[in-house]
């Protein structure tokens, strides 16, 4: 398990750079950490997929903020390599440039959390973890992260960095919310046996579980035709109506609910959620307040309980 603490909240970046600014940022993360915020999450390849972008923008923001703010101590800094199109796959060439690359855009000496982004089946896993391991000998990385990993590729991680002493995966990043709940069937209980915590990615579903969203409502946001099409399923509707009832019975936010629920999940450690304005982070500094009763937890899972195949 992690040795890391990650807070209640970790601070999604992939939206420095491109819905949020340089300047709303810096206020972002501020807020952020005044507010008791620990950990912030980003990768190479945010925000590659704008325009005039190469990829790097988000690291660079939270670099420049975190040499400005001088906080680097207060933040654990996670970043991910192998999405970005100029640095795809794991290959320990590949890893060890990228993780160079990453530094030099946080300026700092150190990641905290570096992240496999997804797998990459045509890199044998030994010289994946290996290279991996090379940086947190070298003192560049703290811990590794798998993300988007089918559950049999982190066994056969696990066993592989037991048998030659590497340096294992302590944390997961999946998708993962109360309509994305797919990876409860196999995974949690994988990553249940291999003691890896998971930090959930979408884990506000676009949005749709700040519960801006419903019937007959125009939101105007960059993810606005996802977050919305989550309305064309009845349980959804029905997981409204739930979240209503239990954020008022808590006197909080939707949002706040829904992150709760997350973190009262086995094996979460902290969901990833962004926010766009710092009016938005109230409501995710406000989960780590929220403490939902069995009752609470099994009314919002009862709504979209995943079914197996």
């Amino acid at each position: 398990m992690t040795a890391l603490d990650l807070g209640s909240v970790v601070l999604g970046g992939n939206v420095f750079g491109w819905t949020t600014d340089r300047d709303e940022g810096f206020r972002i993360l501020d807020a952020f950490v005044d507010g008791g915020g620990r950990a912030i999450d980003t990768a190479d390849s945010y925000v590659a997929w704008i325009p005039g972008n190469s990829g790097g923008e988000s690291e660079t923001i939270i670099g420049e903020w975190l040499a400005a703010s001088k906080r680097r101590d207060d933040v654990v800094i996670a970043t991910k390599v192998g999405a970005l199109a100029t640095r795809q796959g794991l290959s320990a060439a590949n890893i060890t440039s990228a993780a160079e690359d990453s530094l030099r855009r946080l300026g700092t000496d150190r990641i905290d959390l570096y992240f496999a982004h997804r797998d990459d089946e045509d890199t044998p896993q030994e010289e994946v973890l290996a290279a991996f391991d090379r940086l947190v000998q070298a003192g560049k990385v703290r811990e590794l992260g798998a993300s988007n990993f089918a559950p049999d590729r982190l066994r056969s991680a696990a066993a592989i960095a037991a048998r030659e002493g590497l340096t294992p995966f302590t944390v997961a990043q999946d998708l993962w919310s109360l309509v994305e709940r797919a990876v409860e069937i196999e995974l949690v209980p994988t990553l249940e046996q291999l003691d890896i915590a998971e930090t959930p990615y979408s884990s506000l579903a676009s949005g749709f579980l700040t519960g801006k969203y419903r019937a007959g409502t125009s939101i105007d946001s960059a993810r606005a035709g996802k977050a919305g099409g989550y309305l064309d399923d009845p349980r959804n509707l029905d997981l409204l109506a739930a979240l209503d009832d239990v954020a008022a019975d808590h006197g909080v936010s939707v949002t706040a609910v829904s992150l709760a629920w997350l973190a009262a999940q086995r094996t979460v450690a902290a969901p990833i959620a962004s926010a766009r304005t710092v009016e938005q982070l109230a409501d995710l500094l406000e989960a780590g307040r929220v403490r939902l009763t069995e009752r609470d937890v099994a009314l919002l899972s009862a709504a979209t309980e995943p079914v197996a195949a």
